[in-house]
């Protein structure tokens, strides 16, 4: 950045004063500036921030606009990461026509229209078209089915933008006749260069007002947008817009400035859809990798974003038994109580049973061999045979049983040494549970190993 735009003052920084400002002439509502992050938005690859694993030099949608060999192009992440900005930078290198639709307001006809008009511009003047459709999983699958035939033939170059996994949102043709690119939250540099930018540009951003910021206040923009370039800018207008200055006509931008102008940190979650089982993955998956500090983590984010906690208790009963299993029996015992004390309590103190439990999960010893063991079972009962229950195991609970030959040569285990009957539970041999030497299934492992050395001494039934 200049320095005559843009001065160091210690930690903190501040825009040089400018030229002795007019009063302000009254503006009719029409008249209403567009809010600071419109204004900024980038116009070219070299402003636009962010986005540098799929932008940086040499990437591939970086050398397909460079040599306008764009074809239809799905983009999709979190808000303000820079969609829109992105496909208007790209109808602008490409010299192409931008038009826009939104997939809440527009219907088949305004797509239509916009086709049937890219059509003879096309054919008149040769100019390319990038139809942009901004939230384009809201469109039905009919609306979709409408583009399919001028995508493919070239008459429009889509751009879809969506929040959500195109890959669950947008019909399968549609995504197999596109390019998908994810866009990442912004780092927080990224964002406090673009609010760098935006207080040093008198033309567009807030370049007239003689501001100085803060550095915590910075950070703190940077950090609670939470990677929305969006949310950042217009915080940072509101809270510049919205200080008196002072004596000497500087607007002194705090970090009590910043986090009342921002408020509330938004968390990124979606209740029902990618965020949501992004979020409840990586919870599952740190407990199951014993890194307590990660499951919290994931935890608190679905906590403060209002996760149904019932939701995250059934899943924290699941994990214990699924991946502690016997290796720590007492796991599952910690997640029931849990569950109940989540049900009892409610939240805000439900946080607290959720955060013990998952802490007990991720720390303790792991095995999935009963799992395995269940699921390696089910498979054979699905695919397999059903295997017969032995004779001797039948119900003998009712008049004639015995006559049929149930229950005939059981063996009552409590009768023998060591509560272990010599009989065969099974017409085959199988073996499912196959303990591990972790945590308890040790004793488990040493116990079989003792029971089944000492039964190959017995006659079985």
């Amino acid at each position: 950045m200049s320095k005559d735009l843009f001065q160091q003052s210690g930690p903190d920084r501040v825009s040089n004063p400018p030229a002795p400002r007019e009063p302000a002439e009254e503006r009719p509502a029409s008249a209403r500036p567009e809010p600071l992050a419109t204004r900024m938005r980038p116009r070219t690859l070299e402003e636009y921030a962010g986005q540098s694993h799929v932008l940086g030099p040499g990437k591939l949608l970086r050398r397909a606009i460079q040599a306008d060999r764009i074809a239809s192009i799905l983009l999709w992440g979190p808000p303000g990461t820079g969609k829109t900005s992105l496909a208007q930078i790209i109808a602008n290198a490409t010299q192409s026509r931008f038009e826009r639709l939104s997939g809440v307001e527009s219907n088949v006809a305004d797509i239509r229209r916009v086709v049937a008009t890219a059509a003879n511009r096309l054919a008149n003047t040769g100019q390319k078209t990038i139809l942009f459709i901004d939230e384009i999983h809201r469109f039905n699958k009919a609306q979709q089915d409408v583009l399919l035939p001028d995508v493919e033939n070239g008459t429009v170059r889509l751009i879809g933008a969506t929040t959500h996994n195109p890959l669950f949102y947008v019909n399968a043709p549609l995504v197999s006749r596109s390019q998908m690119f994810e866009l990442k939250p912004l780092a927080g540099a990224d964002i406090q260069s673009l609010l760098q930018r935006a207080l040093a540009d008198a033309e567009r951003g807030l370049g007239k007002h003689r501001v100085q910021i803060d550095a915590d206040a910075m950070e703190h923009l940077a950090t609670a947008s939470d990677g929305d370039a969006r949310k950042a800018l217009n915080s940072l207008e509101i809270g510049v817009l919205t200080t008196p200055p002072d004596a000497a006509d500087v607007i002194h931008f705090t970090k009590a400035v910043a986090e009342e102008s921002i408020q509330k940190k938004a968390v990124v979650y979606d209740g029902d859809e990618d965020a949501h089982y992004d979020t409840i993955s990586a919870f599952i998956k740190s407990m199951r990798g014993s890194d307590p500090d990660a499951a919290l983590y994931w935890l608190a984010k679905m906590l403060v974003a209002g996760e149904d906690i019932r939701f995250l208790a059934r899943r924290i009963v699941i994990c214990a038994a699924e991946d502690v299993g016997m290796a720590d029996p007492q796991a599952l015992v910690i997640a029931s109580a849990a569950q109940q004390a989540v049900e009892f309590v409610g939240m805000p103190e439900a946080q607290l049973p959720l955060a013990q439990a998952a802490i007990y999960i991720a720390t303790a010893p792991k095995s999935n061999a009963s799992a395995m063991g269940i699921w390696t079972a089910m498979a054979d009962v699905e695919k397999g045979r059903t295997l017969d229950v032995p004779d001797h195991l039948k119900d003998t609970h009712y008049k004639g049983a015995e006559r049929l030959g149930h229950g005939v040569g059981y063996q009552y285990a409590h009768d023998h040494e060591g509560g272990i009957a010599p009989q065969k539970h099974l017409t085959e041999a199988r073996s499912y549970y196959k303990p591990t030497d972790r945590g308890f299934e040790r004793e488990v492992q040493r116990r079989l190993a003792d029971w089944r050395a000492k039964l190959q001494t017995r006659k079985p039934a």
